[in-house]
């Protein structure tokens, strides 16, 4: 039975649709010769249904000319729609999203619960709020949401209801305190200026937005515990680390240790980094955390953590003791063996064979183009890694089975995936720094999938923090799934959950648990279908997949 499921697995490959599904886009990241540190960081992507056609639209963030330096001139994010024949439609303007700024990163949220998902980027500057007005356009909603002012350096971000009162608050990632006018001179090889490592440059803390009422928010970073100056922030993963209830937030951060918020049931968090075991590497090194993701991975019951590091720095791969305590596995993985020299930046566990195990998927890239000359090992462009999770705690690396234009290098930083048409299979979309974007249609697959859409009622309408548990193979198998933003890289995967069950047909049961605290349970589901699950309610819809217009054979 496992050697069936393993060579179902291995036809799976991933085809490079980008052209023929109309993504046209090339990243500004404003670099004109003087190596300023902001253009090596974008960009971050996402993947929205704003419209709520069932169908995720695809949306590029982008980055801007310096002033003063003009190269591409003003550039924007861009918006696809997804027709849901195959192909997108670029909408950027029509929804009102034209808007110049040097964007890094995106978070995905219904902040005001009105049934459709709002879009937060942030930025080189001021970071922008947009309301989805629910007409197909979106509105500029910063001020009136009280988010104007800050101009950092922000990063990664994540749509969190940290105190569970039903409205989704707003966690920000920033990196270092740079200006144009602070910008350092560094070099590789005594001579040419080179980018410099944030170890150069003082660090700043997170921001934390509390959500108020009438759409508006506070900054509640000092009262909440989050406020540390010395962070050097870029990825951000939303878990519940101790299993109490409540969301607890991690962040990855660069050449500081990283920081784990424990959420102490308040509305404050306790700083335990360290003494959990995921502040630094084995070695006591506090490495170049770049994306994160959180996911149950061997079915343990609690969720394990990924961090992207920097080049001969490896894969982190932080096991969940369930006793407060984190192990790196990665030393003794294959996940580690193969990542040592290669730059990691987006990265999620996703299931992308739908054998029921959390895969690993790491977007590749060096910020040097210069590298290899002082570094032979090391590369500018990198080709991914997709890890296959063979159970046990156990991965192979699958990468070059995927096909040649997947396994091509790239300069690559932000990645997210979803079901792009529909079909029960996870797709995933890659950008690059300074190049273009990059969507992959996941093929070849057979394994059953079951995927479920959160309503919340008395819990944000999202269903943001919401744990599901699915129970398949009669009993055997069990799979935990946090439904989440933020995570991989500047990114945003869809808000859907996707659970694949290899061979069974059905999902003995679906037990989802609320933020509120409310249980919702399901028995029986069949396989093949998209189900949307309303707080209280239960099965409110049900929508069967179909054959893939993306297909290429």
């Amino acid at each position: 039975m496992w050697l069936a499921v393993l060579s179902q697995a291995q036809e799976v490959h991933f085809v490079d649709i980008t052209s023929k599904a109309g993504i046209k886009f090339t990243h500004n990241n404003g670099a004109f010769g003087k190596k300023w540190l902001p253009e090596t960081m974008g960009p971050g992507c996402a993947f929205i249904d704003y419209d709520n056609d069932g169908y995720p639209d695809i949306l590029l963030i982008n980055g801007d000319d310096f002033p003063g330096h003009h190269h591409l001139g003003a550039t924007t994010p861009k918006l696809y729609h997804n027709n849901g024949n195959g192909t997108f439609t670029d909408v950027t303007e029509k929804a009102g999203l034209a808007i110049p700024m040097f964007g890094l990163g995106v978070a995905i949220g219904d902040y005001d619960n009105d049934g459709y998902d709002d879009i937060f980027i942030s930025a080189l500057g001021q970071s922008h709020l947009f309301h989805n007005n629910g007409n197909g356009t979106f509105t500029d909603v910063t001020k009136a949401a009280g988010l104007w002012g800050p101009n950092e350096f922000s990063t990664s971000a994540a749509w969190v209801d940290y105190d569970r009162d039903g409205k989704l608050d707003l966690v920000v990632a920033n990196y270092v305190q740079w200006t144009e006018q602070t910008d350092l001179f560094c070099t590789l090889d005594g001579t040419h200026k080179s980018y410099c490592t944030p170890e150069s440059y003082k660090g700043t803390s997170v921001r934390l937005w509390h959500s108020l009422s009438g759409g508006k928010f506070e900054d509640a970073t000092q009262k909440s515990g989050l406020g540390d100056p010395t962070s050097k922030s870029l990825g951000i993963a939303i878990l519940d680390y101790n299993d109490d209830g409540w969301p607890d937030i991690l962040i990855a951060n660069d050449t500081q240790p990283n920081k784990l918020y424990v959420n102490k049931k308040d509305g404050t968090f306790e700083e335990r980094g360290v003494p959990a075991g995921i502040g630094f590497s084995d070695d006591g090194v506090a490495r170049a955390g770049m994306g994160v993701d959180a996911a149950d991975y061997d079915r343990s019951g609690h969720p394990s953590v990924i961090i992207a590091n920097f080049a001969n720095q490896m894969l982190s791969l932080y096991h969940n003791e369930g006793n407060g305590l984190f192990v790196d596995e990665a030393p003794q993985s294959e996940v580690g063996r193969a990542t040592l020299v290669t730059l990691g930046f987006g990265c999620f566990f996703f299931d992308y064979d739908n054998d029921s195990w959390a895969d690993i998927f790491v977007a590749d890239g060096h910020i040097e183009d210069a590298i290899e000359k002082v570094q032979k090992r090391v590369s500018y462009a990198e080709p991914p890694h997709l890890f296959r999770n063979l159970g046990g705690g156990k991965f192979e690396e699958v990468t070059e089975k995927m096909g040649k234009a997947f396994a091509a290098p790239r300069v690559a930083r932000g990645a997210a995936y979803a079901d792009i048409d529909n079909d029960g299979f996870l797709d995933i979309l890659e950008t690059t720094n300074a190049g273009a974007a990059f969507l992959f249609h996941n093929e070849g697959g057979t394994n059953h999938s079951v995927r479920l859409k959160l309503v919340g009622t008395k819990s944000n309408r999202d269903g943001i923090g919401a744990v599901v548990r699915v129970v398949s193979n009669g009993g055997k198998d069990t799979q935990s799934k946090m439904l989440r933003s933020g995570s991989s890289y500047l990114s945003q995967n869809e808000l859907v959950l996707t659970f694949g069950l290899a061979a069974q047909e059905t999902a003995d049961s679906i037990e989802i648990h609320w933020p509120s605290g409310q249980t919702d349970t399901l028995v029986n589901v069949r396989s093949g279908q998209t189900i949307t699950v309303e707080e209280g309610k239960g099965t409110v819809d049900a929508r069967a997949y179909k054959p893939s217009l993306f297909r290429s054979n």
